[in-house]
């Protein structure tokens, strides 16, 4: 019983881009399993995966994962070439793939994966609609962040005393 309800979905998360939580304003969130090779899955459960500058492409009605970095095992198979970079096919209903599109042709939209995680034996990737912040908006963002964090700080010494 590795997976209990206690635990929460956080443990079965791989990699995270936690710098698009920052960079863009989510406005809806799809999950697509990802077509993987077998020397890729063998990383992913040792946790070698980064999300960093990575986006989703939409070509000729599919949907593909660019810039994902997967670092092979070292007990990789040697009859393989690992490529780190490859181009990951993302598996999604026609109907997702043809909102996301429509939605990533409008100005200043875009898709970008959030994260990836294990669901069962599947690898699955939560990818989302979002459009840039503006620098106000960051500026807010990490202002409001400072004061919850103080505001922590206050309440933690006051209960101390």
């Amino acid at each position: 019983m590795a997976n209990k309800k206690g635990k929460g979905p956080s443990s079965n998360v791989i990699a995270q881009n936690k710098k698009a939580r920052f960079e863009y304003h989510i406005d809806e969130v799809f999950e697509a399993g990802v077509a993987l090779s077998g020397w890729e899955v063998k990383s992913l459960r040792a946790g070698k995966a980064q999300l960093t500058d990575t986006y989703i492409l939409i070509k000729n009605g599919e949907a593909w994962l660019l810039g994902s970095h997967i670092t092979p095992l070292n007990t990789a198979s040697t009859h393989e070439l690992a490529d780190p970079t490859r181009t990951r096919k993302l598996l999604l209903h026609r109907k997702e793939i043809a909102k996301i599109f429509s939605r990533t042709q409008d100005k200043g939209h875009t898709c970008v994966p959030l994260k990836l995680y294990w669901k069962g034996p599947l690898v699955k990737c939560e990818l989302a609609l979002v459009t840039g912040k503006k620098q106000h908006d960051k500026r807010a963002n990490e202002k409001d962040r400072d004061w919850q964090r103080q505001k922590g700080r206050i309440m933690r010494d006051r209960n101390r005393d």
